[in-house]
């Protein structure tokens, strides 16, 4: 058993599997790629998290914690890049962690990806939700808010949860179904619809830049850091900065391990790498250009929208269209609001096209069920099975919980994936030094180990809670690891039977 936990899966085979029927279409250069990777940034850090962000733990100097997300960001997205030039298969962490540190820590990464890319969807739809009501609201109408909030909230200044009154957020449920459809269409269709959707965002993203800076106000830097320049903690235990009524650590970096949450799209882009027609050249291209643009124009933003509004009255939920609604900018409010729709969108559509994908991997792999998860439809070419449960599953978790939660869950999620991606960047170096990488790492090893450092310092500044959700998550995980995955996997099967 202690021999297969740690089978890892040889490069040959991984590069082998890509010559089968059962594979998808490579349809996508690195326009497209990029496009996924900026329409899968841009939207949720930049009109809604801000607001979280920027109202709950750092202040103006949220600008400083988009800086610092960024980095952390950097370095891990370097490593992706290598990893996808060098196994352009769909799967992306998962793939990269069963070729270097074997099965057991490849379905940890493979099942944290999934609690990433779910909870993720979530949150955006929920975002979605938030704009959809926030624009026909200037338009004076109102949907029954029974359907238009989840059944409960968490206020961070008592630490307690409230009810609302709520049924469901039935708009979140509405646009998962939507984007579901489409996914399941076809790959070529989604990115279409995306870059065009891309085109629209920055082009609010943009205004929102140029509108915004006439009414910016150094005044309303000041406090510049309310909640301190630190934030950090270790298991709920605040060792640096401030502490919330919670106990949840507040300042600069607590700020950066929230926005992180912005960032995750560029990671999406390697889960694309096997329907990319030239992936040893377009994934890190994607990867890459996409990330360094998103960071520019979130700082911007960032900056834009701190000197325009107090902190302390951003709107949690709708931050930028907000902003622009307290300096009586009403027509410019509906302009955002369509922006943020759109934008908020493409995220939506690209992180629930990269959580199927890795669902597939694992499947190809024996660890999932192949009739359900490998299930490619014969016209479209998709996983449109495992696209389906994605959605319902989306749907609900956006229309029962809480913003503030979600995001949370997801970025330590991601955190952990990139913690592990950077680290199996220096073992296949040492394990595989022979392999062709047609894009290196930079800096090796220094660019990984600070990827491995930045990463584990924001994980550190989560609040308790969010590392007993992962550990539960990753026990349900492990229940289905040894009571499926372990029994039917694909490797041990071949590694039993002499052929590895």
């Amino acid at each position: 058993m202690k021999e297969q936990l740690f089978t890892r899966k040889p490069l040959w085979l991984l590069l082998e599997e890509l010559k089968g029927e059962n594979r998808l279409r490579r349809v996508l250069g690195p326009v497209h790629l990029t496009s996924l990777g900026v329409g899968a940034i841009i939207g949720t850090g930049i009109f809604v998290l801000t607001g979280v962000a920027a109202h709950d733990k750092a202040g103006p100097a949220l600008v400083l914690s988009f800086v610092i997300a960024g980095i952390a960001c950097i370095f891990a997205a370097l490593c992706y890049a290598e990893f996808a030039s060098m196994v352009p298969v769909a799967g992306s962490a998962y793939t990269y962690a069963y070729a270097t540190l074997g099965e057991l820590f490849a379905w940890i990464i493979g099942w944290d990806l999934v609690l990433e890319y779910t909870v993720a969807s979530a949150a955006v739809a929920h975002g979605w939700s938030a704009h959809f009501q926030d624009f026909i609201g200037s338009f004076g109408l109102k949907l029954p808010p029974q359907w238009t909030t989840p059944p409960f909230d968490f206020n961070p200044a008592t630490g307690q949860f409230l009810a609302t009154g709520a049924y469901l957020d039935l708009i979140a449920v509405a646009i998962t179904a939507i984007i579901t459809i489409i996914l399941i269409k076809g790959i070529r269709e989604s990115a279409n619809f995306n870059s065009g959707m891309v085109i629209v965002k920055l082009a609010i993203v943009l205004f929102v830049i140029a509108a915004g800076a006439f009414y910016f106000d150094a005044q309303n830097l000041k406090p510049f850091a309310p909640y301190g320049y630190s934030g950090l903690s270790f298991f709920g235990h605040t060792i640096l900065g401030q502490s919330g009524p919670g106990g949840e650590p507040l300042g600069v970096l607590a700020g950066a391990a929230i926005i992180f949450f912005a960032y995750i799209g560029f990671d999406s882009v390697s889960t694309h790498a096997e329907e990319a027609r030239r992936p040893n050249r377009d994934v890190p291209i994607g990867i890459i250009a996409s990330l360094i643009i998103c960071t520019v124009l979130y700082i911007a933003v960032a900056l834009v929208l701190s000197g325009m509004v107090p902190y302390d009255q951003i709107d949690i939920h709708a931050p930028v269209a907000n902003a622009f609604k307290q300096k009586g900018l009403y027509y410019s409010q509906r302009v955002i609001d369509i922006g943020a729709l759109t934008g908020i969108t493409s995220v939506l559509l690209v992180m629930m096209l990269s959580q199927p994908r890795v669902l597939l991997a694992m499947a190809r792999d024996g660890l999932l069920s192949q009739k359900f998860f490998g299930a490619i439809h014969d016209r479209f070419r998709t996983p449109w099975k495992s696209t389906l449960l994605t959605g319902v599953v989306v749907a609900a978790l956006s229309s029962l919980i809480p913003l503030r939660i979600l995001a949370d869950l997801t970025n330590i999620g991601t955190l952990l994936a990139f913690v592990i991606v950077c680290s199996a960047v220096l073992i296949m170096r040492q394990t595989h030094p022979e392999a062709e990488r047609p894009f290196r790492v930079p800096l090796a090893p220094l660019t990984p180990i600070l990827g491995i450092l930045f990463c584990l310092l924001l994980m550190f500044s989560l609040p308790s809670e969010n590392w007993f959700r992962l550990l539960v998550w990753l026990l349900i995980g492990f229940a289905i690891y040894f009571g499926y995955g372990r029994r039917h996997s694909v490797l041990d099967k071949m590694r039993r039977q002499g052929k590895l």
